[in-house]
């Protein structure tokens, strides 16, 4: 059966573009059906526009908590008929509103190899730590941060001469690679 997804991001965009690739290139059957933006006029919402997704704006700063928030997301995704959401860059902690109304639905690309470098900066975190590995990892949402099931991880060396951008370009190449396989994996259950 056709998938159809929803997608929330707050910055550039590209895993929701990958997504997107996967789905209109044969990786995935269905389609991107919703994308949630809670920054206007960010590079998600750019491409969405050129790739003829439709899209909402849901700001985090007009509404007076998370839960509320949640709860408008959980509404547009309802309405939007979505099977399952993804977190491609969705830069806020959700609530149990959200995860409880995706049970096992709600998947979250993050740029370390979980349990490793968990919130924010994992990429700093895993750089001032000198490992000589990083990566990224597309799990199950729960209501701790970063800790829910793990779907897919992909490891990318760090080099001598890394920083914090060239670290990240690295990383997420794999995350653009990883995201589609743990949709498919969600979507089989």
């Amino acid at each position: 059966m056709p998938l159809r997804l929803g997608v929330m991001a707050s910055g550039a965009g590209s895993n929701f573009e990958a997504l997107v690739d996967s789905f209109r290139h044969g990786s995935l059957c269905g389609e991107v059906a919703l994308l949630v933006v809670n920054n206007r006029d960010c590079g998600a919402q750019r491409r969405a526009e050129r790739l003829g997704i439709d899209w909402e704006l849901h700001d985090h700063r007009l509404q007076p908590n998370r839960e509320q928030l949640d709860q408008a997301l959980v509404q547009a995704f309802r309405t939007a008929s979505v099977d399952l959401v993804v977190m491609a860059g969705w830069m806020r902690v959700v609530t149990p509103i959200l995860i409880g109304a995706f049970p096992n639905r709600l998947i979250n690309i993050h740029p370390s190899l979980l349990p490793s470098f968990r919130g924010l900066d994992a990429v700093g975190q895993a750089l001032a730590a000198g490992v000589t590995l990083a990566g990224c990892t597309a799990h199950l949402v729960s209501e701790e941060v970063d800790a829910g099931r793990i779907l897919v991880q992909a490891a990318v060396p760090v080099l001598s001469g890394d920083d914090h951008a060239s670290l990240s370009r690295r990383i997420q190449v794999q995350e653009h690679r990883i995201l589609p396989l743990a949709v498919a994996l969600a979507a089989q259950g």
